[in-house]
């Protein structure tokens, strides 16, 4: 479907890196690792969640995320060197339309690239999902976000005002064309691209996406 890049095949409906497919020359650091959030998984994700925001969700709100929400769909990012979890990610399946609820990285985690391979683990799940399109909100003054998703192919498309419960900042909405489309997952195929040049044999398809 997507991940286009040299060295990968499709499985499941989408690209990933195949097992036996190994790099030759130097020894590269393992890469940053994705998978659907478990409950094993929600106190890091709390600490990352409150680390990342001022007013961050309480566990209970997760664990009713994925046990009662049946919309919802989260993914963590691991470290590949520690193995810990440095952010996480999340989305609700509405009909034809994924909503990205959330996107958070620990602190001292962030400029390295983590914010993009959350983003597109999250339209993987998008895309496995047979969504078309997907949308968000995000805070007027987060240029560097609004960046990253104009990367992925979201533009504005309207405001919501005094949007946020903590300073009642404004909302920017954005969203995508159809994410089945050619042009769509030629766009994904050269992020993807970028990402595997940053870190070798990343596979950008959480593990257990089903």
């Amino acid at each position: 479907m997507f991940w286009l890049s040299a060295g990968w095949r499709r499985s499941g409906g989408l690209f990933r890196r195949p097992e036996n497919d190994e790099d030759t020359g130097d020894v590269n650091p393992p890469p940053p690792t994705l998978a659907m959030m478990q409950s094993a998984d929600m106190a890091d994700v709390v600490a990352v969640e409150r680390a990342a925001y001022a007013s961050g969700w309480p566990a209970t709100a997760f664990e009713s995320e994925l046990t009662r929400n049946s919309m919802a769909r989260y993914i963590v990012l691991r470290d590949g060197g520690t193995g810990r979890i440095a952010g996480f990610g999340g989305l609700w399946l509405m009909v034809d339309e994924a909503h990205v609820v959330t996107v958070a990285v620990l602190p001292e985690e962030r400029r390295k690239g983590y914010g993009s391979i959350l983003v597109a683990g999250l339209l993987a799940v998008a895309i496995e999902h047979e969504m078309a399109l997907a949308t968000l909100e995000v805070r007027v003054s987060n240029d560097a976000a609004r960046a990253l998703y104009r990367d992925f192919g979201f533009y504005e498309v309207g405001m919501r005002k005094r949007y946020y419960s903590d300073n009642h900042e404004d909302a920017v909405i954005m969203t995508t064309e159809d994410i089945q489309g050619d042009a769509y997952r030629k766009r994904l195929a050269r992020l993807a691209a970028q990402l595997a040049g940053r870190y070798p044999g990343i596979d950008l398809v959480p593990a257990g996406l089903t």
